[in-house]
């Protein structure tokens, strides 16, 4: 598998640990500075190219710009017939999100957690316990200082960046359960303008809620999920110590490759790259664009409630679909 890089900021490190242990050549890399291109290129052996020459003669391209430029460097990719991984969230606007799913072609949202063992055997234990009652997922961290975390241009705060992975594992966990209405409450520090602590609430059909923390006001990172029905309990623990109990009792972790970083494979990103692998030989994407627009669509809805102190909003959500979720919040919270 040839693989080209749309963008070469940190989290391009990481996917290209990952594309080495899958042994998958790194054939190009575009980013919005020639010197971060040229670094990242010389790294991984590959050319500095511009964003559109892209795919440069690779067979998918991953998307890690930052997401005000998903929608574009996607559409790009998919119009050269390449297979897209894109980060997550998977564009800034609805519209934009709108563009990718119209476009057709195969895109992975590359929601690195779905792909997680400790995650996948999270499903497992979860489907035994009968019909859920409650999904708890945390996502506490400090404030990120790298990166265009606190620009409001990007799509928004740590409900938009951290809250997307939580979001997306309450919609897998919930399964066939869907979504019909999001309050939140977000936050900001005097010092910044975009969110950096929110809780949300969905409400699902069968009247199951799921509650979503998220904040980067914590001094260390703290990720867990929670899930639980009347017969029941999973607990997983992916940070700071990964760790899965069901009905308070431990559960012996899955057992990892030993091809990189364990780091890298309890976060799933070992396994995106192999599903990656998959896609570009033939085989339908198991989570796709379609799942990242749903997981964008109860952001705008969660970011909109919280412009409406103790409100609801619907789902799924009806409201501007070329406004950021940030743009939703801010409309009313102002300056």
């Amino acid at each position: 598998m040839k693989l080209a890089f749309a963008g070469a900021g940190t989290i391009s490190v990481v996917h290209a640990m990952a594309a080495a242990a899958v042994e998958a050549e790194i054939v190009a890399v575009a980013s919005r500075t020639s010197e971060r291109a040229t670094e990242r290129a010389a790294q991984v052996g590959a050319a500095v190219v511009a964003f559109e020459d892209l795919p440069a003669g690779a067979d998918a391209v991953v998307v890690c710009t930052p997401p005000d430029r998903h929608g574009a460097d996607t559409l790009q990719a998919l119009r050269a017939g390449a297979v897209v991984l894109v980060e997550k969230p998977l564009a800034a606007t609805l519209a934009e999100a709108d563009a990718i799913v119209d476009a057709g072609g195969q895109v992975i949202y590359a929601e690195n957690l779905a792909f997680s063992p400790l995650v996948v055997h999270t499903y497992q234990l979860v489907s035994g316990i009968g019909a859920l009652n409650f999904i708890e997922i945390r996502q506490l961290s400090p404030r990120p200082s790298w990166g265009e975390f606190l620009d409001p241009a990007r799509g928004g705060g740590v409900l938009f960046d951290l809250g997307s992975h939580a979001v997306a594992l309450a919609l897998l966990l919930a399964g066939a359960d869907a979504p019909v209405s999001v309050e939140a409450t977000l936050s900001r520090s005097a010092d910044i303008e975009v969110d950096d602590a929110a809780e949300v609430f969905i409400t699902f059909a069968s009247g199951m809620r799921a509650r979503i923390e998220t904040n980067w006001t914590n001094p260390h990172a703290v990720w867990d999920i929670q899930v639980s029905s009347h017969s029941g309990v999973v607990r997983t623990e992916l940070m700071p110590q990964p760790g899965i109990e069901h009905n308070g009792e431990p559960v012996a972790l899955p057992a990892l490759t030993g091809i990189a970083d364990p780091h890298l494979e309890h976060y799933g990103y070992i396994d995106q790259m192999l599903t990656l692998r998959d896609v570009v030989g033939g085989a339908p994407s198991p989570i796709d664009a379609r799942f990242g627009r749903r997981v964008l669509d109860v952001l705008s809805a969660a970011y909109a409630a919280a412009s409406k102190p103790g409100s609801s909003v619907s789902l799924p959500f009806s409201g501007p679909r070329n406004r950021t979720p940030h743009q939703l919040w801010s409309d009313t919270v102002g300056p």
